[in-house]
């Protein structure tokens, strides 16, 4: 007996044909916040329910079916049953598993006053409501239920560091001016004052019997020299130095002048007797 090769691939294909799920009973209540029905309708996989259906904040919607076997109508557990939310306003959509007995028996439910993760936003458009079904050697099935009308979600809450992930406003960086100099008459007045206490104590040394060759005698110069180091230290301050260091200096010439001072002015007393 001779076969012919379309004969062959048929025979094939109708060997590895998988088997058919269907729905038993598929059907969608809503219910109100006491109970009661308020809307009850069958599904089809076929034909998809025309008349969108709305929840109120309060209401309930159930979905139950059983997923059997087309040919014998046995119930399968499939290995994945999905419930689709999709918004094609905004491109939202949220997909929730859901449990399936032994059985093939299914029950979903969705309460809007208590909206769970998976729902997408809702906006202006109703949500398009579809139910995935797929399993090992079956067909899967995706099948459009109906469409969905929520109450209006609420705003989401603003992170308070929500403001750090938007662009910044550019920043524009305004330079202080070049600090202008004084008028030299100015400058001039204030390096006056600096020296002026040197005036004042050659002044007073005037007025002293001593003359001013006695400025060099051994127990006077070492005092006037600590002085100049104090100036020195100064100047050299607003140059290089740092506080600290003035302060550790000027301790250190500070001892030296009450040291030098000291025989200065005993110099000075013991010429005045003379």
């Amino acid at each position: 007996m001779i076969f012919s090769p379309v004969a062959v691939l048929l025979l094939a294909a109708s060997a590895v044909q998988a088997s058919v799920l269907t729905l038993q009973s598929p059907k969608f209540v809503v219910t109100d916040a006491l109970g009661s029905q308020l809307r009850a309708e069958p599904f089809s996989l076929v034909h998809r329910t025309g008349t969108p259906v709305k929840l109120e904040a309060k209401d309930t919607l159930k979905i139950t079916f059983q997923v059997v076997d087309k040919e014998d109508g046995k119930g399968v557990q499939p290995h994945q049953t999905f419930i689709r939310f999709f918004d094609p306003s905004t491109g939202e959509e949220g997909i929730q598993p859901i449990r399936v007995t032994g059985g093939g028996k299914a029950k979903f439910e969705l309460n809007p006053s208590k909206p769970p993760l998976y729902l997408p936003p809702t906006s202006t458009e109703p949500l398009k409501v579809s139910l995935i079904i797929g399993t090992p050697n079956y067909d899967p099935i995706t099948v459009r239920l109906f469409d969905l009308i929520l109450p209006a979600s609420q705003p989401a809450p603003t992170h308070p560091d929500e403001a750090s992930f938007h662009v910044r406003p550019e920043l524009h960086h305004t330079f202080r001016p070049d600090q202008k100099l004084p008028p030299k008459a100015v400058s001039l007045f204030f390096a006056g004052l600096t020296f002026a206490p040197w005036v004042v104590l050659i002044g007073l040394w005037s007025q002293v019997t001593p003359r001013l060759t006695h400025l060099f005698s051994p127990s006077i110069l070492p005092f006037i020299l600590s002085l100049v180091a104090f100036e020195s230290l100064l100047l050299t301050y607003w140059v290089k130095l740092r506080l600290g260091e003035v302060l550790l200096y000027g301790a250190g010439l500070g001892l030296v002048t009450i040291f030098t001072g000291r025989q200065a002015l005993s110099s000075i007393s013991s010429l005045r007797k003379d």
